[in-house]
């Protein structure tokens, strides 16, 4: 009789991708466990403002549902309202025609992330992307099978600076895209047009696309909109623009988002929707549709609520001979700054949610670049901002 075989079994762990092997996650769990035991803690850390997503946006999801909108969307690239809805806005906001083929709806912006990368990206390709960046790009990337290249943005005399020529000679025969984000998480870095414009011309000369994550496009500060490559680009350009609900309309739970991008791809976007998520819920576009429609004095409202919480951040840190701040951010909901002789934030933050009962964002999750500089997200009352950044200041003097 045969002995039975005591072969180890392997972990199930051991049998799935390389690539999802190593993604990392967002480690502020500490940080937010230890914030939990801390009376009055203020806790800033997260990418979402304090404001209730307004009373018409609602209305017109729960009127969907009383309304029977309960079944599938059949349009894989939208509810037809949304996405008419959609291409009125983005014509009248960029100022050139933007059909109803260039936009697909899909359930949250990480899902338009994915999107544009599961149309683009092969197996031993690699996407070149500008940090400082919102962690999710670089493990979206990574998830979809590519490569991840980091260009980190230059910071001279206080404030960031895109090199293109450095950016440009990252890119090789396998690179598939450039990804950044404009107005950027988390330094509210904004692309000008002249940057853009070299971008797109780079695209046309070696067909790698851009893929412009404009989340917080409504956010910029000295405009309506920041700079956008939909406005700039052809039609047929090899460009994706990466945006969603959550921010200028204070709909982050809501989970929806768009991503704009050539006509010509919009069929093979509609079948990878079909077969990665099957749509967004009919009632949630209905709101968004709503958003879109009525929303533009919500958006001036939180663009001036962020506005303010960076004026109000800059005037109450700037008290501080400990803490370093760059130059004001140019849109989004940020502020970022050092600490003066410390190259590494980590225990920063431990040390600031302790002494201050303020919990921010350590650098490092952004990339290497930004190791030394701590985030926080100032789209909240001013009365906070201001309390949270004295306690700050006090502690750090």
């Amino acid at each position: 009789m045969p002995l039975p075989d005591r072969t180890p079994t392997p972990q199930a762990y051991e049998r799935i991708r390389p690539q999802i092997m190593d993604l990392e996650t967002e480690n502020i769990a500490e940080l937010a466990v230890r914030a939990k035991s801390i009376p009055d803690a203020i806790t800033l850390w997260y990418g979402e403002g304090d404001l209730v997503t307004p009373e018409f946006i609602r209305s017109a999801a729960k009127d969907a549902l009383d309304q029977g909108m309960t079944f599938y969307v059949p349009d894989m690239r939208g509810l037809p309202a949304l996405t008419e809805a959609l291409s009125a806005y983005l014509t009248r906001l960029h100022g050139r025609d933007i059909p109803v083929l260039r936009s697909t709806v899909t359930p949250g912006g990480m899902q338009s992330v994915h999107l544009a990368l599961s149309l683009i990206v092969e197996q031993g390709s690699n996407v070149v992307y500008v940090e400082p960046q919102w962690p999710n790009i670089k493990q979206a990337i990574q998830i979809a099978g590519g490569d991840p290249r980091a260009v980190a943005l230059d910071y001279v005399d206080g404030d960031w600076k895109l090199d293109l020529d450095k950016l440009f000679d990252a890119c090789d025969a396998r690179t598939k895209a450039i990804m950044f984000s404009t107005p950027s998480n988390p330094l509210g870095w904004t692309a000008s047009d002249a940057e853009l414009e070299a971008l797109i011309e780079f695209s046309r000369r070696t067909g790698v696309w851009i893929v412009s994550d404009e989340m917080y496009n409504r956010l910029a500060f000295d405009a309506e909109a920041a700079p956008s490559v939909i406005r700039l680009a052809e039609p047929e350009d090899l460009v994706l623009s990466v945006n969603g609900f959550s921010k200028a309309w204070a709909m982050t739970g809501w989970r929806i988002g768009w991503l704009t991008h050539p006509p010509s791809v919009a069929s093979s976007l509609a079948a990878i929707t079909q077969y990665m998520n099957s749509g967004t819920a009919a009632c949630i576009q209905a709101g968004a549709r709503a958003a879109i429609v009525d929303g533009e004095p919500f958006v001036k409202k939180v663009r001036e609520r962020s506005r303010e919480g960076v004026e109000t951040a800059y005037s109450a840190l700037a008290a501080s001979n400990s803490l370093i701040l760059p130059a004001k951010p140019r849109g989004g909901m940020y502020v970022v700054f050092s600490i003066a002789g410390e190259a590494d934030s980590t225990q920063s933050c431990m040390r600031i949610l302790e002494k201050a009962q303020v919990g921010l964002a350590p650098g490092w999750l952004f990339g290497e670049s930004s190791r030394a500089f701590l985030r926080m997200c100032v789209c909240r009352d001013s009365k906070q901002i201001a309390e949270a950044c004295d306690r700050i200041a006090t502690a750090m003097a």
